[in-house]
């Protein structure tokens, strides 16, 4: 059987390797293993400018496409001022994977959104996020910080895809680095999962035959490939 192929998104930043200290496109390895041990060929796209043509061209090459984690999405695309704990913004990043998305959506390619991924979908699509959720929640269950990824349990709406590709299960414990979450949901986005503290942990997107999104980080279970 053919192997599906699929883009995954990289981060664009500085990176020191032996004598040399550039921008650099990198992804960490845990996604291509991902996507590998699921049986696709992964294949990175790293920001460069959004040309609508340019885009379509990489699309149509693709069968599936990955959204990942990394830097804040800029506040302007939703019309906020920064908060202190934002991060620095990737315009560059943003402006292609937005791009990447209206035309995905456009082309009903499957799409599967991770963390920032998840939030860049909301936004795209009109939405808004909170900028610093120990603000709203009152700890930093969801980002411990120091690259070290917090264990937290979700609640699964019955009946949507999500449930259906867990087998059912009500209650999962996944992998959270996060310190941002969704706010004002976009039309057409359905909220599939939530914390026990209600911030909202998936979205689904029913304007393309596979539309799946989360706020954690399914790359980081190995032994859960689902």
């Amino acid at each position: 059987m053919t192997k599906p192929i699929i883009g995954v998104t990289t981060y664009l930043e500085r990176a020191v390797s032996g004598v040399w200290d550039v921008r650099a496109a990198f992804l960490p390895e845990v996604y291509l293993q991902g996507v590998t041990e699921a049986g696709g060929i992964a294949v990175l796209l790293p920001p460069q400018e959004p040309d609508a043509h340019d885009v379509a061209r990489v699309l149509d090459g693709l069968d599936g496409l990955v959204l990942t984690g990394g830097k804040d999405v800029d506040p302007a695309r939703y019309g906020r001022e920064p908060h202190p704990a934002t991060d620095e913004p990737r315009r560059d990043r943003d402006a292609w994977e937005d791009a990447l998305l209206r035309s995905a959506i456009a082309a009903k390619l499957p799409l599967l959104a991770i963390c920032r991924g998840m939030q860049l979908l909301n936004v795209s699509l009109g939405g808004t996020l909170v900028q610093h959720l120990p603000d709203v929640i009152g700890s930093d269950r969801y980002n411990l910080g120091g690259g070290a990824f917090a264990s937290n349990p979700v609640d699964v709406e019955p009946g949507s895809r999500l449930a259906s590709i867990l087998g059912d299960e009500r209650r999962i414990v996944v992998q959270s680095y996060h310190h941002q979450a969704l706010d004002r949901v976009a039309d057409g986005l359905a909220v599939t999962a939530r914390g026990e503290d209600g911030v909202i942990q998936a979205v689904e997107l029913d304007a393309v035959p596979y539309g799946v999104a989360v706020q954690w980080h399914p790359e980081e279970d190995r032994h859960d490939r689902r």
